[in-house]
């Protein structure tokens, strides 16, 4: 049988960490090496992180980024070695160095750039317009970064007709829920048109709002996944191809003979590297398994949730953090994922009641924090309060209590846990979920105060199953019952309910999302929401409308969604379009 052995090394590389990187990347080609295999590869831009973003501006990280690939290059042996860095020729590349035996074989330049969602690459980067195959004893394969292979008859496409038997397409994919899936059927597609087996290698991690999902995997020629590797975490997926298959695939497939004629006229570059393919003889046996099944959309949010946090956390240089809690669901929530990313004795939730906070929430709170062992701070709010309104008596004087009041109980918060992170280097964690955030249902400089918001990206329907699935996933309570139960409240004034500013999130949120992810127009709305008067979802359009100047002043927060507030979805502030 002529077969192949590759290692996919899906590594969680932090941007900018060049020595790090490198040494991650050394360390891992060791690791692989225990295995013989014939190639080893990394995901793309591994030397530099992803996405280095403005760093690329930067002269000297491109010289820096060059050195870093030397110390890989020396540091290669027997195997052929694929890793995504930024080139530099007469501009700069994203691309794809192969490696053996201390030498740099050639570079691969990724053809199609990303400019949409969170990717700007066409700001930095400029395009390859080289095909290339490399050939290996008798066997031939492709190189290929990301975009590329989303394209039908792209550079996969035209390396597979000039010869490659496989391709390894090497990414820096982010995470949105039902992604996994789309990439599956796509990469399925590509590989069984072309006749050629995909390695398809992604990288892990977070960064910033993004979080890298991994799940790398192996499609054979017929559009079967044949391995694949852990999700939102490091992993190294060895695999033997059957390149026999893949002839007698194409040797059934008369389509090829024809599409031949199609490649591109300046044709494909076949690069040679001297060394044999190894012989499975003696080696370590590989055993491959695949997930016993797909992952409960809760359980994938939440793996990504934990995953953002724990890698913006320790990635930027905190230990521990800190969280108002309020009794309430998103703040239970919010900690609940902190344990779990950063370990309960690195978290302090910290309690400020105010005269409004009922002592239902205080129980809630106290049983929390006694289920996840995290330490507890108390800082009753109503004598600043009081302070706070006999200050501004004489300005406000006639004037009734209104949303003002709410107001200053929520700064009142923030300002004191800005002052605990000030003292003791804590991060605070916001708890707004992406419902709030949408409509404005939040304080500036009060609950939006903070460094990192976790559930910004989150609904507030899918707090409620979130927490839900983690008490079972437990088989213990871990969110108090009663959180899940009792209708969401700020506590801000006497008997106040979410309720009484904003539909009920069942309804509310259907629309947000049609409007904020989807782009549907109002009538398309209005339509699909009957249950929901004409001039409340008039309301929804306009509060999402107007609260665009708090969002661009909230702290990033973790993208789970198709289209995340921030450096995704991008509305001008200043905008007098109205679509009623």
């Amino acid at each position: 049988m002529k077969t192949v052995r590759i290692a996919l090394c899906q590594i969680n590389p932090s941007v900018g960490d060049l020595d790090g990187n490198v040494k991650k990347i050394i360390g891992f080609i060791e690791k692989a090496g225990e295995y013989y295999p014939d190639i080893v590869a990394f995901p793309e831009l591994a030397v530099t992180g992803y996405p280095p973003e403005d760093l690329l501006l930067n002269p000297q990280f491109i010289r820096d980024t060059h050195a870093a690939l030397k110390e890989i290059q020396v540091s290669t042996g027997d195997a052929v070695v694929i890793t995504g860095f930024v080139d530099r020729t007469d501009d700069i590349y994203n691309a794809a160095a192969v490696l053996n035996n201390g030498q740099l074989i050639d570079v691969y330049q990724k053809m199609y750039l990303p400019n949409y969602s969170v990717f700007d690459e066409f700001r930095y980067f400029q395009a390859g317009s080289r095909y290339t195959v490399y050939e290996m004893e008798d066997f031939l394969f492709g190189v290929t970064i990301c975009e590329d292979i989303w394209y039908e008859g792209g550079p996969s496409s035209v390396q597979a007709l000039g010869g490659a038997e496989l391709i390894v397409n090497i990414n820096a994919s982010p995470y949105n829920i039902g992604k996994t899936a789309f990439r599956k059927k796509m990469l399925a597609t590509r590989a069984y048109d072309n006749s050629v087996i995909i390695a398809y290698l992604n990288t892990v991690g977070g960064q910033d709002e993004l979080v890298f999902d991994g799940q790398s995997f192996i499609v054979d020629q017929n559009g079967e996944i044949i391995a694949e590797g852990k999700q939102f975490e490091e992993d190294v997926i060895i695999a033997d191809l059957d390149l026999d298959a893949v002839f007698i695939k194409r040797l059934h497939d008369p389509r090829r003979r024809q599409q031949v004629f199609d490649l591109p006229l300046q044709g494909v570059e076949k690069i040679t590297i001297s060394r044999k393919r190894g012989s499975q003889e003696g080696k370590k046996r590989v055993s491959v398994s695949l997930p016993a099944g797909v992952p409960a959309v809760e359980e994938e949010v939440y793996k990504a949730l934990v995953l953002g946090t724990r890698d913006y956390v320790h990635k930027n240089g905190f230990v521990n953090v800190c969280i108002g809690l309020s009794g309430g669901i998103d703040s239970a929530l919010v900690a609940t994922v902190a344990v779990d990313a950063v370990g309960a004795h690195n978290v302090t939730g910290v309690f400020m009641p105010s005269q409004y906070t009922s002592p239902e929430s205080g129980e809630d709170m106290h049983e929390l924090v006694r289920n996840l062992g995290i330490r507890l701070i108390e800082i009753p709010i109503a004598s600043i309060f009081e302070a706070y309104t006999e200050t501004l008596a004489r300005s406000f004087e006639k004037m009734a209590a209104d949303i003002t009041e709410e107001n200053l109980q929520a700064r009142i918060r923030g300002n004191l846990l800005m002052a605990l992170s000030n003292k003791f280097g804590w991060l605070v964690l916001t708890t707004g979920n992406k419902s709030e955030m949408s409509v404005g249902y939040a304080t500036l400089y009060g609950d939006m105060a903070g460094g990192f918001a976790i559930i910004k990206d989150v609904s507030k329907t899918l707090v409620y199953r979130l927490c839900r699935w983690k008490n079972l996933k437990e088989g213990r309570v871990v969110i108090p019952e009663r959180v899940l139960t009792k209708p969401p409240t700020a506590e801000l004034k006497p008997d106040q309910k979410d309720t009484d500013t904003l539909p009920p999130y069942e309804v509310l949120d259907p629309i947000l999302k049609q409007y904020i992810e989807e782009d549907k127009s109002f009538d398309e709305i209005a339509a699909l929401n009957p249950d929901c008067q004409v001039e409340n979802t008039k309301r929804i359009i306009r509060m999402v409308d107007f609260s665009e100047y708090k969002r661009r002043q909230s702290p990033p927060g973790i993208k789970i969604t198709s289209r995340a507030f921030g450096r995704d979805r991008r509305f001008p502030i200043t905008n007098k379009y109205r679509q009623f």
